[in-house]
């Protein structure tokens, strides 16, 4: 990703969280872009409260938020330098990388169980086995997409024994609905819409096999703007400790940004851990047992060294330091 000269206007103004007093002034961009995403929870909180805006507007910095619909496209904006700040599954962000993406993960949102393996009660399917000779949505290049291969490879199936039909989240959903067809790679909050709306059963779940949420940065602006990256963590650490003192607020705000009841929202909450921001050890275990999958499966090639690419995606300085809870 290259940054445009007209992106560095600006001199930053002393830094009002702890440990950054003694940074060095730098350029910051003149326009930094977010994204806000249905996935992410907090990324809702602070787009909601202005705390990015209240924060860098004061040094001319105009901030603009745009919504991710999937992993697959926070990393696609992220890759064509449209984005600063990108929410994705870890998974995703490694295979991203490994695809040629220059990113790194900052900042983890969340332990999220938001997919799972879904189907209506119509189809007869109880389980991944059933799943041989039929067709299944996913977005390809996301958690839901790669927990799919996982669960076929633990149940001695592979992508060439059913029929994937690539189609975004949305659009997964919808052809579930229709009968187009016969399970879903499922995304929350569409797939707790579909279980409490439509009697849709989730037949297959694994929340370990859920890789965390990661909020991910270019390398270029990482190396260029370290106090930036620190300002932002830092926001969205207040978000995060926002979102968890006020519950209730939290799950107004997802219904009314995915446009689904509350009780929809709250079926998303209750399967989402806001506890940990950090990024470390326990990311890094459950995205290279991700990527193992993903070689496995022959999406990532056999050459490829997974635990060294997971290193080299997670950066663990900005966080070190957090509290956890």
């Amino acid at each position: 990703m290259r940054l445009s000269r007209r992106l560095v206007v600006s001199t930053m103004a002393a830094l009002p969280f702890a440990g950054l007093a003694s940074a060095a002034r730098s350029a910051l961009p003149r326009e930094l872009v977010l994204d806000w995403a249905t996935y992410n929870p907090v990324s809702l909180v602070l787009k909601e409260k202005g705390w990015v805006e209240e924060e860098l507007g004061r040094e001319g910095v105009r901030v603009r938020w745009v919504q991710s619909l999937g992993s697959n496209k926070a990393l696609e904006f992220l890759n064509a330098g449209s984005l600063h700040f990108g929410s994705t599954a870890g998974a995703a962000a490694l295979l991203g990388r490994l695809n040629g993406n220059p990113i790194r993960t900052v900042y983890v949102f969340s332990k999220p169980e938001w997919t799972a393996l879904v189907t209506r009660p119509d189809t007869g399917i109880t389980r991944v086995e059933d799943l041989r000779g039929r067709r299944v949505a996913a977005t390809k290049g996301t958690d839901p997409y790669i927990f799919l291969l996982r669960a076929l490879d633990r149940h001695g199936l592979g992508p060439k024994d059913v029929q994937i039909v690539l189609l975004q989240h949305d659009q997964g959903k919808a052809a579930l609905e229709r009968g187009d067809v016969d399970a879903w790679a499922g995304l929350d909050p569409m797939m707790a819409q579909l279980e409490l709306e439509s009697g849709a059963r989730l037949f297959y779940r694994d929340p370990e096999a859920n890789s965390w949420g990661v909020l991910n940065a270019p390398e270029s602006l990482i190396a260029q703007h370290p106090e930036l990256i620190e300002r932002i963590v830092a926001l969205y650490e207040r978000g995060r400790r926002h979102a968890l003192a006020h519950p209730d607020e939290l799950r107004a705000l997802l219904a009314k940004a995915a446009r689904i009841p509350e009780p929809v929202a709250a079926r998303q909450l209750e399967r989402t851990s806001l506890a940990d921001p950090r990024v470390g050890d326990a990311q890094f275990a459950a995205i290279a047992a991700a990527g193992r999958a993903l070689q496995a499966a022959g999406i990532v090639k056999p050459e490829v060294d997974v635990e060294a690419a997971t290193s080299a995606l997670l950066e663990r300085r900005f966080t070190a330091g957090l509290p956890v809870g």
